[in-house]
């Protein structure tokens, strides 16, 4: 290598690398609730005092929740005990976000559910009908009690040609007892048994987040994604646009969150610490 002149070296290109682009003010607002808002059945110290001071500021904002088990009206009574005072519209489920895509995709359309009330009354809501007579897509959610039979009625529906869709992909979900298998194990025996592999509409796929910046009319170049987990709200938030923030409440620790090649724009201690900025 030839010798380079020291006014290359000191040009600022050859020096540093150029600044990033300094993101617009935040005017709404998207946050995972279990893990932020929420830590093993009590409120995060703080989060009562920070969803007030979204609800004062008039700016748009959502609660977010992969679990496709409860309806948005079950969820404002469980956050409601908890001293959370929010109306069931600012909360956005899997389950919504899965009825929407398909109501997009075909409207008026047919489907096998496997899952709670949660996603049946989305799926109803919008416009589907829930059959086990050639449906055009077999919808796997979030339930208590899996059925082997249901299950079975899946992998067949699936073989004959119904098009899978599986509300998220979690592979586990938490229970006062400990692990359970969520719906990301389940529609893994199901690929297992048919060979296809479900279209996942939940986080990390940023659709959840495009879907739910809709629901309230936000744009994501102004808009955060509160979360507390690398691989579902940081991944889906960034692949969406959004400015990301972790807090350190729930999954991801500071330490873990260097290991994963992409970054959120801040780590914070927890939703507490965003008061003063809403």
């Amino acid at each position: 290598m030839g010798h380079v002149p020291t006014r290359l070296l000191s040009h600022p290109c050859a020096t540093r690398s150029p600044p990033m682009k300094e993101r617009k003010a935040i005017e709404s607002w998207l946050t995972d609730m279990d893990g932020v808002l929420v830590h093993e059945g009590e409120p995060v110290p703080g989060a009562p005092e920070f969803v007030n001071r979204m609800k004062e500021s008039g700016k748009p904002f959502l609660i977010l929740t992969n679990n496709s088990i409860y309806t948005p009206r079950d969820l404002q009574a469980r956050l409601y005990r908890m001293g959370f005072d929010v109306d069931e519209n600012s909360i956005w489920t899997a389950a919504l976000a899965t009825a929407q895509f398909l109501a997009d995709q075909r409207p008026g359309g047919t489907a096998y559910v496997i899952g709670e009330a949660g996603l049946t009354t989305a799926m109803h809501a919008a416009g589907y009908i829930l059959t086990e007579f050639e449906p055009d897509y077999v919808v796997l959610g979030e339930t208590r009690t899996y059925s082997f039979e249901a299950i079975t009625k899946a992998i067949r529906l699936i073989s004959a040609g119904s098009r899978f869709i599986c509300t998220n992909p979690d592979a586990t979900g938490p229970s006062n007892e400990g692990l359970l298998p969520a719906a990301g194990s389940v529609a893994a025996m199901i690929s297992q048994a048919t060979g296809v592999k479900p279209y996942f509409v939940g986080k990390p796929n940023p659709m959840m987040m495009r879907s739910a910046l809709n629901a309230i009319g936000a744009h994501s170049e102004t808009t955060a994604m509160i979360g507390d987990r690398m691989d579902t709200d940081v991944l889906c938030g960034l692949e969406a646009g959004l400015e990301t923030i972790l807090v350190l409440t729930g999954i991801s620790s500071r330490l873990e969150s260097e290991t994963y090649p992409y970054r959120p724009s801040r780590i914070i201690n927890s939703v507490a610490d965003l008061i003063d900025e809403i």
